[in-house]
C-alpha cells in the first residue's frame, strides 16, 4: 500500500510538473512584461464583458488546475477584477486545445464539442455570480512597483536616468526568474498538501466502484462529490471519463466529473481564499457546483436515447519519450525553485534598477 501511494504520488507530480512550470512561466510573463494598463482594460471592471473575455481567453489555454493557479494569481496581482479572475480560473483548466483533441479521440465528436462549450458557460455563470453577489469593492492588490527615476536618484545625483528607463535584458531576466520563484513560494505548501491528498484518494478509492450508479440523477451528485477534491487535469481525466462512459455512466455524469475535477482541487482553495477572500471563493465553488449539475442534467436531457459514437480504440496513458524527459526536467526545476537555500545558491541576487547602489 505504501509503495502504491508513493508510486501514485510520483505519477501525479510528474503529470503536474510540466504544466505547472508552464503556468509559472506564463505568470512571470504576465507580471513582468504585459502592461498593467492593458490587463486592466481586458479584465478589470465590474461589467459582464470582462467575465466573457476572461472565459474566452482562458478556454483554449492548455493549462491544468495547477498551471492556471499561478497564472490567475499573476493576472489578479496585475489588476484583473475578481469576477474575471474567477472566470479565467474555471475556463482554463476545464478545457483546452489539448483536452479537446483527446476528448475527440476517446469520447467522440459530440462530447468533444459539448465539453468546451460547457466549460465556457460554467466559467461565465460563475463569474457573473461573483459579479452579482460579491458587491464589496475591495481594492485590487498593490502590484510590485518598479523603481522610478525620482525614487532611485533622490539621494544621489550621479544616477543615469536613461539606464533606469531602459533596464538591461539581464536585469529583466533576473526579475523574471525571481517573480517565478516568488510564485513558487506562494503555492508550494498548499500544492504539496493537495498532491499528497490526491495520491491518498487514488490509492484508497477504486474507480470501478463508481460505475454502479448508472445514469440516475444521483450519479450527477456523486460525480460532483468525487470531482471536487480531486487533483486531476482536463487531459488526464479524459481516459477515466471514457472508461466510465463505456461502462454505462450517463454522459451528463461524465461531464460533471470533467467540469468539477479539473476546475477545483484542495490545493488551490487555501491559496484562493488568501488571494480573493472567503466570500468570492464560496461563490466560485457554488458557481462550479451549480453550473456543472445543470449542464450535466441538460446534457442527459438533450442526448436522451441517443447512441453516442465512442471510438473503439482507447489510447493508453503512455507518454512519449520526449515528453517524459520534459516531465522529469520540469519536476527537477520545480524542486530547485521550491528549496529556498538551494535556490539562493543557484540564482543571482535580485537587484533593483542597477543604479545608486550603496
Amino acid at each position: 500500500m505504501l509503495w502504491q501511494f508513493l508510486d501514485n504520488l510520483l505519477d501525479l507530480y510528474l503529470d503536474t510538473a510540466f504544466w505547472l512550470l508552464a503556468g509559472l512561466l506564463l505568470a512571470g510573463l504576465i507580471k513582468g512584461w504585459i502592461p498593467q494598463a492593458l490587463v486592466r482594460r481586458w479584465l478589470d471592471g465590474r461589467g459582464a464583458g470582462t467575465v466573457v473575455r476572461a472565459s474566452l481567453i482562458g478556454a483554449p489555454l492548455p493549462l491544468c488546475s495547477c498551471g492556471v493557479l499561478p497564472a490567475a494569481i499573476g493576472l489578479r496581482r496585475a489588476g484583473a477584477s475578481k469576477p474575471s479572475t474567477v472566470s479565467f480560473l474555471i475556463a482554463t483548466p476545464e478545457t483546452g486545445v489539448d483536452s479537446v483533441a483527446v476528448s475527440y479521440a476517446l469520447l467522440g465528436p459530440v462530447l468533444a464539442l459539448v465539453r468546451p462549450l460547457a466549460a465556457i458557460l460554467s466559467a461565465i455563470a460563475s463569474g457573473l455570480l461573483v459579479l452579482g453577489f460579491d458587491s464589496r469593492h475591495e481594492p485590487l492588490p498593490a502590484p510590485v512597483a518598479k523603481a522610478a527615476p525620482s525614487s532611485c536618484c533622490s539621494s544621489a545625483g550621479g544616477c543615469d536616468t536613461a539606464a533606469v528607463a531602459r533596464p538591461s535584458s539581464g536585469n529583466r531576466a533576473r526579475a523574471f526568474v525571481h517573480d517565478v520563484a516568488d510564485l513558487v513560494d506562494d503555492i508550494a505548501a498548499w500544492l504539496a498538501f493537495g498532491l499528497v491528498l490526491a495520491a491518498l484518494v487514488s490509492t484508497l478509492v477504486e474507480p470501478s466502484a463508481l460505475l454502479e450508479v448508472g445514469d440516475s440523477v444521483w450519479a450527477l451528485l456523486l460525480m460532483l462529490l468525487v470531482g471536487l477534491p480531486l487533483y486531476i487535469c482536463a487531459t488526464a481525466s479524459t481516459p477515466l471519463a471514457a472508461a466510465m462512459l463505456a461502462a454505462g455512466l450517463s454522459p451528463g455524469a461524465v461531464l460533471v466529473f470533467m467540469l468539477a475535477g479539473p476546475a477545483t482541487n484542495i490545493a488551490a482553495l487555501g491559496i484562493l481564499v488568501r488571494e480573493l477572500g472567503r466570500r468570492t471563493v464560496a461563490l466560485y465553488l457554488a458557481g462550479i457546483c451549480g453550473s456543472a449539475l445543470l449542464l450535466g442534467y441538460a446534457t442527459n436531457w438533450l442526448l436522451d436515447g441517443s447512441d453516442l459514437y465512442l471510438p473503439i480504440r482507447q489510447a493508453g496513458h503512455q507518454e512519449a519519450s520526449l515528453f517524459g524527459a520534459l516531465q522529469w526536467l520540469s519536476a527537477t526545476v520545480l524542486l530547485l525553485l521550491a528549496i529556498r537555500p538551494l535556490r539562493r545558491r543557484l540564482l543571482p541576487a535580485e537587484t533593483g534598477a542597477g543604479c545608486c547602489d550603496s
